[in-house]
């Protein structure tokens, strides 16, 4: 994960690094506007990516994740047919209700949502953008988005499609994400502490395992994302740490792990030495576990 607030020239090397060092998707934000970073710099993730895919040649990318706070499906399908055509299909297409903090809201003069309102407009962008992204000539009414024969030419890159990777901690979102979802994203309820955080994440795992049934979903057909720096402690504080923290990870059914890129100063303060030393094996060899 890379918080996109550098300039590009600055910027442009840290993608090229995630791809040398060996991860297999490298993702960014999609905020107007994030926590302490509202007062500082801070680039859009549509374009942000599209530089990525021009500087790489391998890695996955993604939107972690792309938001209905402030987006309408419509024009947002045009973006990711885009961006999936310059990468030449290595798009992720992380989707979420979008945070509650006000200023995405505030600074477009709008209230923040209830988490009822949240969740139905999230549902609605997700399945209508699902529809936008595949079908040419898709068509959706809803309450909050409204499309019309919309065109989406000329398609895909990716076959089948693009991955549509659901953000979900609650019901109803998990329900989304079991039926609609190529893959699962989550970033755990939160908690004081490490073991508390990492509680929840056993707990939403287990309901994602429900939800796919439910749904009648084979679980292996749908990938499962955790966001791990979103607990209270960093991944890349240290290789042990980094090993530790795949270890649960993979305990949990999870395929796939998200740490965030270190930084200065928090958050995510971190040394970059430990990028080197995963680089030097320790990636492969948390793999081949």
């Amino acid at each position: 994960m890379l918080i996109p607030e550098h300039r590009w020239a600055q910027a442009a090397p840290q993608w090229r690094a995630a791809e040398r060092y060996g991860f297999d998707h490298a993702w960014t934000y999609d905020h107007i506007g994030w926590r302490s970073f509202v007062d500082s710099p801070w680039f859009s993730a549509m374009p942000t990516l599209t530089g990525a895919a021009l500087v790489t040649e391998r890695i996955e990318l993604g939107t972690m994740v792309a938001s209905a706070a402030f987006r309408h499906p419509v024009p947002f399908a045009r973006e990711v047919v885009h961006v999936d055509d310059v990468s030449g299909g290595r798009l992720l297409l992380g989707l979420g209700a979008g945070s509650m903090g006000a200023y995405d809201y505030a600074v477009r003069g709008e209230d923040p949502p209830t988490p009822k309102q949240k969740a139905d407009r999230f549902i609605e962008f997700a399945e209508a953008l699902a529809g936008l992204v595949h079908t040419d000539k898709f068509s959706y009414e809803g309450e909050y988005f409204t499309a019309v024969e919309a065109r989406n030419l000329p398609g895909p890159t990716r076959q089948p499609g693009i991955p549509l990777l659901i953000a979900a901690n609650g019901p109803r979102t998990m329900r989304l994400a079991a039926s609609l979802g190529d893959g699962w994203i989550t970033t755990g309820r939160g908690g004081a502490d490490a073991e508390e955080w990492w509680r929840g994440v056993t707990e939403l795992a287990s309901a994602f395992d429900n939800a796919l049934d439910k749904a009648g979903r084979d679980p292996g057909d749908v990938r499962r994302y955790l966001y791990a720096d979103a607990g209270p402690a960093y991944s890349l504080t240290s290789v042990a740490t980094f090993r530790e923290t795949a270890e649960r990870t993979k305990e949990l059914g999870f395929t796939d792990l998200v740490v965030h890129w270190p930084r200065p100063e928090p958050p995510f303060a971190g040394d970059h030495a430990v990028l080197d030393e995963l680089a030097g094996g320790v990636l492969d060899e948390v793999r081949a576990e």
